[in-house]
């Protein structure tokens, strides 16, 4: 990608780095400030708008690469999906302890048995939340290499 090009999501953080205001960006593009607050709100903004942003900027306005935002979002919805069965399967586990609880209270040779429960959950969760959470993902292997090979 060129220097000169900046992607239309980037526009607030330019705004900002010129400490201009809002109002201040819409004056100078001939754009009214809605229309500014709406394409740094992620709404796509017509060509003519894009042509305006780009004087002002004196740059290339690259439009959003749609297979990257497709794949971002399928990204956070499968994380959302993993999250939510966490959540199911935590409260299972709760609902599943109860009674169990209940009994070990009521009799002391009883608590084996809902140790032995809690136990399993705790396993079964433990496994579970390192998928969901990713503990060892990318940025632990990256690290884990850059310690090994001593790399910066």
């Amino acid at each position: 990608m060129n220097l000169n090009t900046i992607n239309i999501r980037d526009i607030k953080k330019m705004r900002l780095e010129r400490h201009w205001s809002q109002d201040q960006l819409a004056d100078m593009s001939k754009l009214s400030i809605r229309t500014i607050q709406r394409i740094e709100n992620g709404e796509n903004p017509g060509l003519e708008s894009l042509k305006s942003l780009a004087a002002v900027f004196e740059i290339n306005i690259a439009g959003s690469d749609k297979t990257e935002e497709e794949e971002q979002i399928k990204k956070e919805e499968e994380y959302v999906q993993y999250l939510k069965g966490f959540y199911k399967l935590l409260a299972v586990a709760i609902l599943s302890l109860i009674v169990p609880f209940v009994l070990a209270v009521s009799g002391s040779t009883n608590w084996i048995l809902f140790l032995l429960i809690l136990l399993s959950w705790g396993v079964l969760l433990g496994v579970y939340s390192l998928n969901v959470f990713d503990l060892f993902g990318e940025k632990w292997r990256r690290r884990m290499i850059n310690k090994k090979f001593k790399k910066n």
